[in-house]
């Protein structure tokens, strides 16, 4: 008897049914074809001890499964509960009726429970789309899937629930989340604050203007003097993600099975700090069957490079096309990926290799050849791209010993949500740019019209500093952004030489 049940597969941060065709005839044997990976091949074996100890068994006979479409790789654990059902209903162990009306995925164990699986949030968006009327799959993974309206989303902790559900001796409860209520919910007071920052006033307001525009950010300053606690703040002064942000940022996290167990849609943006000895495929993503990385896990968020000259240089490298196109594509002999990586940006590095500045009192002293070596481990483009270059200094005793708290992350978020809100409104008829970092040519050349003063400002600083057309495009944008502060519609020359100063590393002689 032939029987066809229905799971999925991901590839990139998109799902594609797949069509599972069970025959049982006369003869002996268990053939699985369709390009199935080891872990897919070793089901049969979990699935005879599951049907076994559950009070059924894996038939005598001659079984095919085909998985299609036959040319597609299929890969993990996730479809054993697919290949069990299949193999059920071809057998006539249990009712067949309404089984194609099902996307039915899930890893067994032994004993017949189910294991989360990954993509679930990406399977139930394609599972919609086709029209089933409902998708089974693992109690653990019912919330992150259940975001998906008008798809009946049933979580199970055994296969003999769904056996049962079949056979209709039991009914099983849909999983109902209110997307909206969840997400507004957990948008509570973030874990670090701005208020615990002692001093660093000129810091907190770079922060505050690459928030507000979105701006890539370096800080380079000696150990202890806060880069660390300022980069890990930054997050908490963002504006809340809207909802399709959200949804954008679960379905890659849920690609990777980082959604934590019970959890449905991801309301706090992603803050992602990766090892200075990753790889560039683990930085930007791939493998032989390609999975998202850290710039991908951080779209709509923020990826904290600290000591970012102890980072293998090609690993550096590979970043400038991402941080430029804002999504990456990975291309293999048969398909191609693409992952969004829209993310801010945020490093931190030591001045020199023995961590200060070209300072006589300094504790470890470097010469100025060893710092310019030191820096040169990160390249021109590199640096081009990132909007605002600062120094940062240690805090004296006197302000660490204050018993007066900052300004809190909550009253600065407001500036920052107040300033996007005009840059939302500024890009309305465009739908792939939301705020300043990402204009491109056009949208500089409108939005950032300079008087004759300014246009001389700018120009002298140029020419002094050497800057690139690159460096120029990033001056324009942070000084619109610091004129969104503020509530200016026209650049002005006051913007341009704050903005000026934040390209340090641009500065001959900035070292001292």
């Amino acid at each position: 008897m032939l029987i066809k049940v229905f799971g999925s597969a991901v590839f990139g941060v998109e799902a594609t049914t797949i069509t599972v065709e069970v025959n049982i005839n006369k003869g002996i044997g268990y053939h699985l074809v369709g390009l199935p990976d080891n872990a897919i091949k070793e089901s049969s074996f979990r699935i005879a001890a599951a049907l076994q100890n559950n009070g059924y068994k894996l038939p005598g006979k001659k079984i095919t499964i085909n998985m299609a479409p036959a040319d597609l790789r299929k890969e993990g654990s996730a479809y054993d509960l697919t290949l069990a059902i299949g193999i059920l209903a071809a057998s006539n162990q249990i009712k067949a009726t309404s089984i194609a009306n099902y996307l039915i995925m899930g890893e067994l164990s032994l004993d017949g429970s189910l294991q989360p699986i990954k993509g679930a949030l990406p399977i139930a968006i394609q599972a919609r789309k086709e029209g089933f009327t409902g998708f089974i799959l693992p109690k653990q993974n019912a919330a992150e899937a259940a975001i998906v309206d008008n798809l009946a989303v049933y979580g199970v902790e055994n296969i003999k629930e769904v056996i049962d559900f079949f056979e209709g001796t039991k009914e099983l409860t849909p999983t109902v989340v209110d997307t909206r209520e969840t997400f507004y919910k957990e948008l509570a007071h973030p874990e670090f604050d701005f208020a615990d920052v002692k001093g660093q006033e000129s810091i907190k307001r770079c922060m505050e203007i690459a928030a507000a525009g979105g701006h890539n950010i370096i800080l380079v300053g000696p150990p202890g003097s806060g880069k660390t606690m300022l980069s890990k703040r930054l997050p908490s002064i963002l504006p809340p993600m809207s909802l399709q942000e959200a949804l954008e940022t679960t379905k890659i996290h849920s690609v990777v099975g980082r959604i934590k167990e019970n959890v449905g849609l991801m309301a706090q943006r992603p803050f992602r700090s990766p090892h200075h000895t990753i790889s560039n495929v683990a930085l930007v993503g791939g493998g032989s069957y390609p999975q998202p990385g850290e710039i991908s896990l951080s779209h709509n968020g923020v990826l904290f490079l600290d000591e970012l000259p102890e980072f293998k240089r090609e690993v550096l490298e590979v970043m400038r096309q991402p941080l430029e196109d804002r999504e990456v594509t990975i291309s293999r002999a048969k398909f191609t990926v693409t992952y969004p990586s829209s993310f801010m940006l945020v490093a931190s590095m030591n001045p020199s290799p023995g961590g200060y500045f070209n300072d006589p009192d300094a504790p470890v002293t470097s010469s100025p050849a060893e710092m310019q070596r030191y820096l040169s481990k990160i390249s021109g483009p590199l640096l081009d791209r990132i909007d605002i270059h600062i120094e940062v200094t240690p805090v004296p005793f006197e302000k660490l010993s204050e018993d007066r708290r900052g300004e809190s992350s909550v009253s600065i978020r407001e500036r920052v949500i107040a300033a996007r809100d005009i840059q939302t409104q500024r890009f309305t008829d465009l739908p792939k740019i939301h705020y300043n970092a990402q204009m491109g040519v056009q949208q500089i050349r409108m939005h950032c019209q300079l008087d004759d003063a300014s246009k001389t400002l700018l120009k002298t600083a140029m020419e002094q500093l050497n800057l690139s057309a690159r460096a120029y495009d990033r001056i324009l944008k942070v000084a619109r952004t610091i004129a969104d502060l503020e509530g200016v519609p026209h650049i002005q020359g006051s913007h341009i030489s704050e903005a000026i100063q934040y390209r340090s590393l641009d500065r001959e002689g900035w070292l001292g």
